[in-house]
């Protein structure tokens, strides 16, 4: 047996023992619904397998009819072969191309079909089983193409497949609308997800795909993990030797801590090159680059470094060393006594806390089924299936939050449409005042009364919305009535609705009439009066030269007004005289009575007075 046919059954066998050490594998098939509109017999919703190429439009759905072809059914050859075209015509539906399984890779049918302008790929199953994910070829250099598929694949079951062909052979239009809106999980404000990766670059395109990924993204990575968008963690997928090839030569180059934690080797060729064993001790190291960039709350860091070691230390140039990592790890002002020590050491025969961790994260856990495939990303506890690619991803990730939540990257032209730029998006609106009630989701939209301002609308959000609270007249007038006329403005609005202003009446929202209170004879209603009506008011006259007092609805003589004024002063003159002496009067009395009261009681110590009659005397003589 040869070097590389020996990595190949070294790899079985130890992923082989993985799963029985784990006593059960589980690997979960990523799905989406397909539904049948027309015809009625077929009328339904249907599940299908996401293919882990191409791009699947997470968190929307696409509407088209399916095609199944004459000629070329396995879609193994191009269609240009067979002058056959499915590009839609303008105003039409989208192709769904049906083809059938066998005879060349997935990737191989999608390619032609899109070329051959179908918008989506349907592969019927050739055998009654559960469905399966259709995933790229192992062999993967012999297919160039890999990354330049766009269009979205998905696998049908076989028994549905033979309806599909059967109403499509009776002359029926199959509408179908494929949906990934709940493809993925999208609970809350905040995205967690993984990336399972590998620093190996010598493994082909799958390897290149995956460092020009981490490359495109880790700009947009960065900043949804800083601002709390996101919350990343990278993984590494490792193996265990079984226990009766610990002590052959494959283990011993491919496995570190005695064969507990193995990765194949790099160019499947164990005679030359880097070992599995230096992968897996990389791997490690960037894993503990991330946790000890966590630990200084710099997470992102980690897309740092692992951008920066597959530039400065690939495989191909000979740097895949530690020594060359460390000068990554330095020049990112990074721990590295933390990272060694996390590290550990690979060559005791004991485990390592953190690869052990990572060999029971790769157990599927809840909806999230067993990590098998590299690379793999996992979004809210759920595989991602499709392109590793910038665009496609970070529609993934955007489908991962709870609507109305998303980063305004999420809502950019590139990643999705704007629902609401269409009749706007079927919700209300104040084309004047330039609101509404139409939010662009990255799954739609909804229609939500807005909030202008500070000021609050509130309303069903369809039909009306109206401002509420103070401050509800500075937008649009509160949706009130308002006019000006003549230089003169009114309002209908206050803070607690619309009400027409007096001189009005109306609903107070669409109009107010002027009320004419001559007419009505509410004003202006006496004898001599004179009126006349005008907007929103009146104006009132006398006639015979009187003067019109408004107050008391009347007319009264100007000279008559001026006599009575100054007979009103003279009035108010003479009473405050008036109230001036009789104060001075009632003053001079009370002190002259105070006076004389204080005279005669100290003239009554010394004599008599003639008011107090004889008074015995009880003095003493004096001799001289």
């Amino acid at each position: 047996m040869g070097f590389r046919s020996a990595g190949a059954m070294l790899r079985l066998l130890v992923w082989a023992a993985f799963l029985l050490g784990c006593c059960h594998g589980r690997f979960v098939v990523e799905k989406n619904s397909l539904k049948v509109t027309a015809p009625d017999d077929l009328k339904g919703t249907y599940e299908c397998a996401i293919g882990n190429f191409g791009v699947p439009q997470y968190g929307g759905t696409m509407v088209g009819f399916v095609a199944y072809p004459k000629a070329n059914k396995k879609a193994c050859k191009s269609f240009d072969d067979f002058d056959i075209s499915y590009k839609a015509k303008p105003g039409a539906f989208p192709t769904f191309l049906l083809v059938d399984r066998g005879d060349c890779y997935f990737t191989k049918k999608a390619w032609n079909a899109q070329n051959a302008g179908a918008a989506a790929i349907l592969v019927a199953d050739d055998k009654v089983e559960p469905l399966i994910t259709m995933d790229t070829p192992e062999e993967s250099g012999r297919a160039d193409y890999l990354e330049n598929i766009t269009i979205p694949s998905a696998l049908i079951t076989k028994s549905f497949g033979d309806r599909l062909k059967k109403a499509i052979d009776n002359g029926d239009m199959v509408n179908v609308n494929l949906d990934w809106r709940e493809a993925l999980p999208h609970p809350d404000e905040r995205v967690e997800y993984e990336f399972w990766t590998n620093s190996n670059d010598e493994c082909g395109p799958k390897c290149d795909s995956q460092i020009d990924f981490v490359k495109s993204f880790k700009g947009a990575a960065q900043v949804l993990e800083k601002k709390g968008y996101t919350q990343f963690t990278p993984h590494y997928i490792t193996w265990y030797c079984p226990e009766a090839f610990i002590l052959s030569k494959q283990c011993k180059s491919q496995c570190i801590n005695h064969g507990r934690y193995c990765a194949p080797d790099p160019e499947q060729d164990f005679s030359k090159g880097y070992d599995g064993k230096d992968v897996v001790v990389q791997n490690l190291r960037q894993v503990c680059v991330f946790k000890v960039a966590k630990e200084h709350k710099k997470p992102w860091l980690w897309w740092d470094y692992v951008t920066d070691f597959a530039i400065r230390c690939p495989m191909k140039e000979k740097k895949y060393t530690k020594e060359c990592a460390d000068g990554v790890i330095k020049s990112l002002g990074l721990d590295h006594k933390a990272i060694d020590k996390c590290i550990g050491d690979p060559d005791a025969d004991e485990e390592n806390p953190v690869l052990k961790a990572e060999q029971d994260a790769q157990i599927g856990k809840g909806s999230r089924g067993d990590v098998t495939i590299l690379p793999t990303l996992v979004i809210n506890n759920r595989q991602y299936r499709g392109k590793l690619d910038k665009g496609a991803v970070l529609k993934a990730l955007c489908a991962g939050f709870r609507e109305t939540t998303e980063p305004a990257v999420c809502l950019s032209e590139d990643i999705q449409t704007n629902e609401c730029l269409e009749n706007n998006g079927g919700c209300w609106q104040d084309k004047a005042a330039n609101i509404t009630a139409c939010k662009d989701t990255f799954r739609g939209r909804v229609c939500e009364c807005p909030v202008v301002k500070g000021v609050k609308f509130v309303g069903d959000g369809y039909t009306h919305c109206e401002a509420s609270g103070s401050g509800r007249c500075e937008i649009n007038n509160g949706g009130c009535w308002k006019d000006t006329r003549d230089g003169r403005t009114y309002s209908a609005c206050t803070d607690d609705g619309c009400k027409c202003p007096d001189g009005f009446k109306g609903d107070g929202k669409h109009k107010c009439e002027d009320i004419d209170e001559c007419k009505e004879r509410t004003a202006c209603q006496c004898k001599e009066c004179k009126c006349k009506n005008t907007w929103g008011s009146y104006e009132c006259g006398c006639s015979g030269g009187l003067l019109y007092m408004k107050e008391h609805d009347t007319c009264i003589s100007k000279n008559g007004a001026t006599e009575t004024g100054w007979s009103f002063l003279w009035v108010i003159f003479f009473g405050v005289v008036a109230a001036g002496v009789a104060g001075y009067a009632v003053y001079k009395y009370r002190i002259r009575r105070y006076m004389d009261s204080e005279i005669r009681a100290i003239m009554a110590q010394y004599m008599p007075l003639d008011n107090q009659g004889d008074v015995p005397s009880h003095s003493h003589h004096i001799e001289m």
